[in-house]
């Protein structure tokens, strides 16, 4: 049963409430806890028992943490790392362009200078050298050093990593594996495929965290002290897993949660001049992570230098910190410019295809390879569907996709790849990359639509809206939204609670940017609450709430504490609208 009568929304969707069985669980945790309603409501959803909601809401990392033993050659590769930095031998880390493969990076480079040690950062270039490890570079790197470490990348690296003739190779990575493994000391990845995958949610960055306690144990073991604090670093970690879409269950709640703390107190220079220049001016949250600071750390790695966000991550030099940072700004607002004109293009291309396919895709001559893997998330948000987006060049096209809850893409592109129609592709569930021959876009894509179409991606019908309960403007307060921040962080696999504001009136309407809504809504009781509708003008809500003729509508979304001039005030982070 719709709630509010919602069967089609502005968006196409159907809009559900929580249930009775989940009213009923909410009113029981009430009774049971004395916790406020709103909050109880987001713990049931959750499935939360009454007797495990206080530890719910103050999670310990020492009891979610893993033993990192539990993945397989961990022990080899902190045996290996410790080896390194006794005899005091020259180590190079080879990490991916993007948040994850430089905050994992960030994470090893402070870690050996706090040990004295020095080490060599390695990232390729994306457009000359593209993901992961290469021959030429390996085989470079193995000439002038005694360790390379690859992070966030070389799972499948086999002949890279052979060419590291001379050096020893360890791969912390969390991308899908294949049937064999590089031969290499060790490859330390959850995502391996005779690993039980329970710990599959991590990212590169909480691989690496888990292969520094685990260094620490046995650092300690022979005796040799507990090394750095670890708990400081979390910062780089909370970012990774938030930029990396890690969902924010079990263990990454909880790094994530004492990441921000850590971040709050503003001690590493890189993520303080990246805060400032980003105009940050409240305490971070996971949603300053993933849309403020990740998306600048990204800039360097998609149009600009590879090497530039994890050398921010990296400093310890607050003059450096604010020089990179500028620069990363600056890229990340070309960035922007770029992924409009690919956006608008790659849009109209895939709605002449049809958006009702198992796989929506596009592919230009010349479109810039760092910005695909946004415009296949933009793709995928207004379809649906999974999606892949491909820059064409010189015959050859490197593009990226993004999914949607319950198809597997990443699984499907090794597949393909396995089957000769790309060169190269991997990845895993919610995102991954593939490299093809011009000449077997159409097949290749065609492929890859049956094998999503298997998985059941042709069936999806516009995906319901699940709803928390209703709220009017005036019980949305900042209070409230205190109340429910205490069940988070929020994000990927933990989303904020989402409530429905019925028949309001839109007061004000103004598109912001290129496709941007801002709103006043009222209740025309005295009732009212702004609104904030990003990419509003890349669906139906935009055009039809900014010419709304004074007809009321329902609105859902997420509410978010705003501050403007040092005043905070509620929020609704629209999402779907529909006409009351």
């Amino acid at each position: 049963m719709s709630f509010l009568g919602v069967e089609t929304s502005l968006t196409g969707r159907r809009w559900t409430g929580p249930g009775v069985d989940l009213e009923r669980a909410a009113e029981h945790m009430q009774q049971q806890t004395g916790l406020p309603a709103p909050l109880c409501q987001v713990l049931a959803r959750r499935g939360v028992p009454p007797h495990e909601a206080m530890g719910f809401l103050t999670p310990q990392l020492k009891e979610l943490l893993p033993d990192p033993r539990r993945m397989k050659d961990m022990e080899a590769a902190a045996a290996r790392f410790l080896e390194a930095v006794e005899k005091r031998q020259r180590i190079a880390i080879f990490a991916d362009y993007d948040v994850d493969g430089g905050s994992s990076a960030a994470l090893l480079i402070v870690w050996l200078r706090a040990m004295g040690l020095q080490s060599t950062l390695y990232i390729p270039d994306r457009i000359d050298e593209g993901y992961g490890p290469n021959e030429a570079a390996m085989a470079g790197l193995a000439r002038d050093h005694d360790l390379i470490i690859c992070v966030d990348c070389g799972t499948l690296s086999h002949g890279p990593i052979a060419a590291a003739k001379g050096a020893d190779v360890v791969v912390l990575d969390h991308h899908l594996g294949g049937e064999t493994l590089p031969d290499c000391v060790a490859v330390v990845n959850p995502n391996r495929q005779d690993e039980e995958g329970d710990l599959g949610y991590f990212c590169a960055a909480g691989v690496v965290f888990l292969m520094l306690v685990e260094t620490r144990r046995q650092a300690r073991g022979k005796g040799l002290g507990a090394g750095p604090d670890l708990l400081s670093l979390l910062d780089l970690v909370a970012l990774a897993t938030v930029a990396d879409v890690a969902p924010l269950t079990g263990a990454n709640r909880a790094l994530v949660r004492q990441g921000l703390k850590v971040m709050a107190g503003r001690q590493r220079p890189g993520l303080v001049a990246l805060a400032d220049v980003s105009r940050m001016d409240t305490a971070p949250s996971a949603y300053h992570l993933g849309f403020l600071l990740g998306p600048r750390v990204n800039a360097g790695g998609r149009i600009g230098k590879a090497d530039l966000g994890a050398r921010l991550l990296a400093t310890d030099n607050p003059h450096e910190a604010a020089a990179l940072a500028e620069r990363l700004d600056q890229l990340n607002s070309e960035r922007r410019d770029i992924e409009n004109a690919v956006r608008a293009a790659a849009l109209e291309q895939a709605e002449a295809r049809g958006f009702d396919a198992p796989l929506v895709w596009a592919a230009g001559e010349g479109w810039h390879p760092g910005v695909v893997g946004i415009v296949a998330s933009r793709l995928k948000e207004a379809t649906g569907r999974p999606a892949v987006v491909i820059g064409l060049n010189d015959g050859e096209g490197k593009g990226s996709g993004r999914s949607v809850t319950g198809i597997d893409l990443g699984a499907a592109i090794q597949r393909t790849a396995a089957e000769g129609l790309l060169l190269k592709g991997g990845g895993h569930k919610m995102a991954a990359g593939l490299t093809l021959a011009e000449e077997n876009l159409e097949p290749a894509m065609e492929r890859l639509a049956e094998l999503l179409a298997k998985q059941g991606a042709g069936d999806l019908g516009p995906s319901d809206l699940k709803l928390e309960g209703m709220l009017m403007p005036g019980a949305a307060t900042v209070d409230l939204i205190e109340q429910i921040e205490q069940a988070g962080p929020f994000g990927a696999g933990a989303p904020a609670p989402r409530y429905a504001l019925p028949s309001l009136e839109v007061r004000f309407a103004k598109q912001v940017g290129e496709s941007h809504l801002k709103l006043s809504l009222s209740d025309g009781l005295g009732g009212k609450i702004d609104a904030i509708c990003f990419g509003a003008f890349d669906t139906p809500l935009g055009s039809r709430l900014l010419n709304h003729g004074g007809a009321r509508f329902h609105f859902a979304g997420r509410l978010e504490v705003n501050t403007w001039g040092g005043r905070q005030s509620a929020q609704l982070r629209l999402e779907d609208a529909a006409e009351a």
